[in-house]
């Protein structure tokens, strides 16, 4: 696995809360608009942490007539991913600012 694969292993799930707070968003659609933002995954990668943001209660699903072909699953924030999302933007800032100083300063301390 490479290390761009690593690293977005570790920040999917928030980045998944991110964009559906901003939109009542389905699988395929939310996939498309992490590659916009130049987050390459997989539709395979997605769909089992939608269902674990689902049993976990961040997220709820509901069946919804699709403008063109089947129904489609729509996902939503709830309160409590809501929180989820604000815990992981506080733990990224707090990781972000310390490894970015490193790395511009070539790693001296």
């Amino acid at each position: 696995m490479s290390v761009r694969s690593q690293l977005l292993k570790g920040i999917l799930e928030g980045c998944i809360l991110a964009v559906i707070s901003q939109e009542t968003i389905y699988g395929y659609e939310l996939t498309m608009k992490l590659h916009t933002m130049q987050i390459e995954v997989s539709e395979g990668s997605i769909y089992p942490i939608l269902l674990r943001l689902q049993k976990e209660k961040l997220i709820v699903g509901e069946m919804k007539k699709s403008p063109s072909g089947p129904n489609r699953k729509y996902y939503t924030l709830t309160s409590q991913g809501e929180e989820a999302l604000e815990e992981f933007k506080k733990h990224w800032e707090n990781l972000r600012d310390p490894v970015d100083n490193l790395l511009q300063r070539g790693g001296r301390i």
